[in-house]
């Protein structure tokens, strides 16, 4: 019984020890994660949208091929639905709709961050209260750059979602009472996933911070 319950518990050390190396090469901090190593796929799969592009990685980069109409990719690991972060940078290679469309959780239900939309310009928050980013008071006309690097932060918590793009804030909103929905074509991205509309665009740096639950 003794060498029995010693090598239970040898293995349960070594365990926490590889999950020590794990947080150390991949995170920031202990209740940070990456979600993309920039070599694989890993837990992400691409999401079949029906006319999708290309994916594959490359130079450390996610990229997504312009599609007819819709190219992404679908997170299939655990998710995080309230008081997190999650970052990345986004890239118009080609194309003239949006780049990034970041789909992600809140709380029980899900929406989407456009970034470049109807017409390459339209940023905003798709669905409050059944209106998208074109049609709410998250919308905003950003002008964007092809080949250029945008660093993108989105907050959740349980009275508002933020987000900012590079180091200004372009999203402040209360949802508390909101019916918070995704648009019918991105479905398939929830609750975690990118998208391009007839775009050709690339991701990195995807990275999803825990946060301490406001007291």
């Amino acid at each position: 019984m003794m060498n029995t319950r010693y090598s239970i518990t040898d293995r349960i050390i070594f365990c926490y020890l590889l999950f020590l190396i794990f947080l150390s090469a991949g995170c920031h901090s202990p209740n940070e994660v990456s979600l993309f190593d920039g070599k694989t796929l890993g837990q992400w799969k691409i999401t079949d949208f029906g006319g999708q592009g290309k994916v594959y990685t490359k130079d450390g980069s996610l990229f997504l091929e312009m599609g007819n109409d819709l190219t992404g990719v679908t997170w299939t690991g655990p998710v995080v639905r309230m008081d997190y972060e999650i970052t990345l940078q986004a890239m118009r290679v080609t194309g003239s709709d949006f780049f990034c469309g970041l789909t992600f959780p809140v709380d029980a239900n899900c929406c989407s961050l456009i970034l470049g939309g109807w017409g390459g310009s339209v940023c905003g928050i798709s669905s409050l209260d059944n209106y998208d980013a074109s049609e709410n008071e998250t919308y905003q006309i950003i002008g964007f750059e092809d080949g250029r690097w945008y660093h993108v932060r989105v907050r959740v918590t349980p009275c508002k979602i933020e987000a900012w793009l590079d180091k200004e804030k372009i999203i402040d909103v209360e949802t508390t009472g909101r019916i918070i929905d995704t648009r019918m074509e991105v479905d398939l991205s929830r609750p975690l996933g990118v998208a391009t509309w007839q775009t050709t665009g690339a991701i990195r740096s995807i990275r999803l911070r825990r946060l301490a639950p406001k007291k």
